[in-house]
């Protein structure tokens, strides 16, 4: 399987990642992010939103479970922490194989309902305000965004 690693040296750098895969995301897409609580997912999703022209202010979703925001194709945000007792499906397909693009938090929890094919992002603390963000893509359409979206970044494979 294809990893990508990438180094950002402050969380403007890390928006800035994040707003150019919005800019290359489509419908239906599916990002997995994991990250120890502070190792930037709610900066990582800022920037994502903006590449979508997403102009509301981004937040973590912790109390809603989902909050859905309004830009070139709908973002829908997932923090599903609060679901690791339940079996309650909240209809997640709608939102997979929607129209929008769809962010998950403790993506872990709800595995079974998960498409096979997504991008998994993952976060953490490099010291120094500096952030290590590993890119693995499950599926073909994943592995080609993960390689138009680091063209001009510095990676490792």
């Amino acid at each position: 399987m294809n990893k990508y690693e990438i180094t950002t040296m402050s969380s403007e750098e890390t928006q800035k990642l994040s707003e150019k895969l919005g800019q290359l995301v489509r419908a239906q897409d599916v990002l997995i992010l994991e990250g120890d609580l502070g190792a930037g997912k709610t900066t990582f999703t800022k920037g994502l939103a903006k590449g979508l022209g997403v102009k509301r202010v981004v937040n973590s979703p912790t109390f809603n479970i989902i909050k859905e925001y309004k830009g070139r194709l709908p973002l829908y945000h997932m923090d599903v922490y609060r679901l690791a007792e339940s079996e309650e499906d909240l209809g997640f397909d709608e939102y997979f194989y929607g129209e929008g693009i769809t962010v998950v938090e403790w993506a872990h929890l709800i595995e079974a309902y998960l498409p096979n094919e997504n991008l998994k992002v993952s976060l953490f603390h490099a010291g120094n305000g500096t952030r290590k963000i590993v890119l693995e893509p499950n599926g073909e359409r994943y592995i080609r965004l993960c390689e138009e979206l680091l063209q001009n970044e510095s990676t490792s494979n």
